[in-house]
């Protein structure tokens, strides 16, 4: 029995192929390229198209330009996926490109998804590219500066094309069923609300938004010779929808780099939207957590030490529980995060002192604060001069610990946002006490009172009991100790 359908002997072409644009007059979207006087449209206008990457999202037209580009071409074009071939392949239609140049042709080769091919594929492309004997049009969904060989790259224009808009998508859809390549003369009734909400689902994308449409219209209510697409049907067409992410590729890094940003800006209501963004995406958690962990301490630091037991608390949580029942202990440390007090103090600091690390000249250690494990050491100078700052009244040593070139140099220096204000006070009071105090000077004997309680509030003051403000915040400044050990 012969299937019926509302399309005859269409009944084997989805309607996105069916609508598929014929000629740039049809083609919806990328005004930025293909308007009038813009360098790709002079360029196929003129039939002189370069050796070009057609980078964007699916369903944005990639395939169907390179299809408009065949039917106004005189070159030869060949349609090349890099699903279904290899380098076998690609010889094949090399060598014929070559013979075809010989007699004055040039020969297109279009290439779909062509991040499919491996490094030996590319490069067999390389020099009939550099020669002249293709025209090559790739056609791709990742960043070309991630997939595509740096030398074939160099030799192509890359283009990028945008996700549709909204109101594009919805031309698209009005076009479908009003076209008889659609569902024009099929009587299906469709409101505006309903073309939104598939616009709206689609998210830029053409061939899922007539997916869509040919699904809802193939189950609609069928009354008196007509076709309803009822909001109630459409709901179930649309119920889930599938997020633009790539957990290797460039969107993966654009969205872990805007929750990242969205932090630093203190923004949580942007940063909780990127996290659901990637989570709902598919992003391994444990991924994201340890992101946090690096965020709570280069955008945060001493500012707010609870920032990162926060993080590292978020990260054990997603390792007992997983998705999706951590993803609250997630949003729990982003809100924190987002709000906390800024400082990147630690981060600066260690990037000055890799900075000298790598480029200064490998200085010995000092010898006052060497490892003396074994005699021979102790009689080369090993730990000579060293002195054990709790043996000191003021917890604090003179004796120099970097290295003689780099005496004087400051990595770390404080701001004055949140605990981190506490911390450059006691940091000044070290640095005061080490401008009154020559090296050398002697060990100074404790107290009775200073071996019960520890550090003073001030260097060179003797130390008091702390209090419950004080134990929750962190003790005074520093004291001196003395001690070759």
């Amino acid at each position: 029995m012969e299937q019926q359908t509302l399309f005859g002997g269409e009944v084997a072409r989805p309607l996105a192929s069916r609508m598929r644009p014929r000629t740039l007059e049809e083609f919806f979207g990328q005004e930025k390229l293909l308007g009038e006087g813009k360098i790709l449209r002079q360029l196929i206008d003129s039939d002189n198209v370069p050796s070009m990457i057609f980078w964007g999202p699916p369903g944005v037209g990639k395939t169907t330009l390179a299809r408009i580009i065949a039917r106004r071409t005189k070159a030869e074009f060949v349609d090349f996926s890099a699903v279904t071939s290899g380098v076998k392949e690609i010889k094949a239609v090399m060598e014929r490109a070559e013979d075809v140049r010989r007699f004055g042709q040039k020969t297109i080769l279009f290439v779909d998804e062509i991040h499919r091919f491996n490094k030996a594929q590319q490069d067999a492309f390389l020099p009939y590219v550099e020669r002249g004997s293709i025209v090559l049009i790739g056609a791709t969904t990742e960043n070309p500066s991630f997939e595509i060989n740096s030398a074939l790259l160099s030799r192509c224009k890359v283009f990028v094309l945008e996700a549709l808009t909204p109101a594009q998508v919805t031309a698209v859809l009005r076009r479908a069923l009003a076209d008889e390549r659609g569902f024009g003369g099929q009587g299906v009734q469709i409101d505006g609300e309903c073309l939104s909400m598939i616009a709206a689902f689609a998210n830029g994308d053409a061939r899922t938004a007539l997916g869509t449409l040919e699904m809802a219209v193939l189950n609609g209510r069928r009354e008196n010779g007509r076709i309803y697409v009822e909001k109630q049907l459409l709901e179930q067409c649309v119920s889930k929808k599938s997020l633009l992410y790539d957990k290797a590729g460039e969107e993966h890094y654009n969205l872990i780099s805007a929750l990242h940003k969205s932090m630093r800006n203190s923004d949580p209501d942007a940063a909780v939207y990127w996290l659901a963004r990637m989570l709902e995406a598919g992003e391994d958690p444990l991924y994201v957590a340890r992101r946090l962990i690096r965020f709570a301490s280069e955008d945060i630091g001493l500012a707010d030490s609870r920032a990162l037991e926060i993080a590292v608390a978020a990260y054990q949580a997603c390792h007992f529980l997983g998705m999706p029942e951590c993803n609250l202990h997630l949003t729990h440390a982003v809100i924190y995060l987002s709000l906390a007090p800024r400082s990147n103090a630690v981060y600066r600091a260690y990037e000055a002192a890799k900075r000298d690390a790598l480029h200064m000249l490998d200085e010995p250690v000092p010898l006052a604060i060497r490892n003396a494990p074994t005699r021979l050491m102790g009689e080369l100078g090993y730990g000579e001069g060293y002195v054990y700052a709790h043996d000191t009244a003021d917890k604090i040593a003179a004796m120099e610990c970097l290295p003689e070139s780099l005496r004087g140099r400051r990595y770390y220096v404080p701001g004055e946002a949140g605990s981190e204000a506490r911390a450059k006070q006691r940091l000044e009071a070290v640095l005061r006490w080490r401008a009154e105090h020559a090296q050398g000077a002697k060990p100074q004997p404790q107290s009775e009172e200073q071996n019960r309680h520890g550090d003073g509030a001030e260097p060179g003051t003797q130390a008091q009991p702390q209090g419950e403000e004080q134990n929750r915040h962190g003790g005074g400044a520093p004291g001196a100790k003395q001690a070759a050990r």
